[in-house]
């Protein structure tokens, strides 16, 4: 519990390799996660070539992070399952979007375990939500077949750095006992009240010139626009992909 509580995440790697038994230890842990029906449609494709990790790093802004020795990129993937099911005679139906979400769920569940594991073992780990961003591009470098789509990356290494943990917003802003309880706007102020005063607060809303931390998310961080045509991307590979 208490390695739970004390995550960070880590985007300053030294350049150190990461041992490839320690790795497979790590991706055996991710297999251990729970999953829909005990199918495991969800794949890891593990890249530490330098070269393909030089490619990948514009798929994500090029942002620190993407410098790490080993990335993980953790996809939705129906391919194997459904060749499974016609080899033994059995008629797939999992293209369609519930499939995809099952598969978008359990690759996260086995993400978290990894990423856990790779802690537990000294090492630091970052999670890019920049793969659906360029999901198009991620599937072209890591060669993706139709039925396969990347829904999240993990990178991990030794880290070169140890930063303060992020705040977190109070347990009663997360958690409802029995039922929902909707809020008040007296419980949004309260529940938001310390990440806003925060120092690092006051100095994003000077760097990015708004009057308050919403219009930071709004404006700047995940626009309208932005999160329509990622959208829109994100529809048309569904399609592309077969499950749509």
């Amino acid at each position: 519990m208490d390695a739970i509580l004390k995550h960070r995440s880590i985007r300053k790697f030294k350049p150190s390799t990461v041992d490839k038994a320690l790795l497979e230890g790590l991706l055996l842990a991710g297999t251990r996660a729970a999953n829909t029906g005990n199918m495991q449609v969800y794949s890891m494709v593990v890249t530490t070539d330098p070269l393909l990790l030089e490619k990948l790093a514009p798929c994500h802004f090029n942002q620190p992070a993407s410098k790490a020795p080993v990335q993980v990129t953790f996809c939705a993937d129906y391919n194997r399952f459904v060749k499974w099911c016609l080899q033994r005679n059995a008629q797939p139906g999992f293209n369609n979007f519930l499939s995809f979400l099952v598969g978008y769920g359990d690759a996260f569940l086995a993400a978290q375990n990894v990423c856990l594991a790779a802690e537990e073992k000294g090492l630091g780990t970052c999670f890019l939500g920049t793969t659906m961003y360029s999901a198009k591009k991620v599937s072209e470098i890591l060669r993706l077949p139709k039925g396969v789509i990347p829904v999240l990356t993990l990178v991990m290494g030794y880290p070169d750095e140890q930063p303060d943990l992020t705040d977190r917003l109070p347990m009663g802003g997360v958690v409802h006992w029995q039922t929902y309880a909707d809020y008040s706007a007296e419980d949004i102020d309260r529940m938001y009240r310390e990440k806003e005063s925060s120092a690092l607060t006051k100095h994003l809303l000077e760097v990015n010139k708004k009057e308050t931390l919403a219009q930071i998310f709004t404006a700047n961080r995940y626009p309208k626009k932005m999160n329509e045509d990622i959208s829109a991307a994100l529809i048309e590979m569904l399609k592309e992909q077969d499950f749509l």
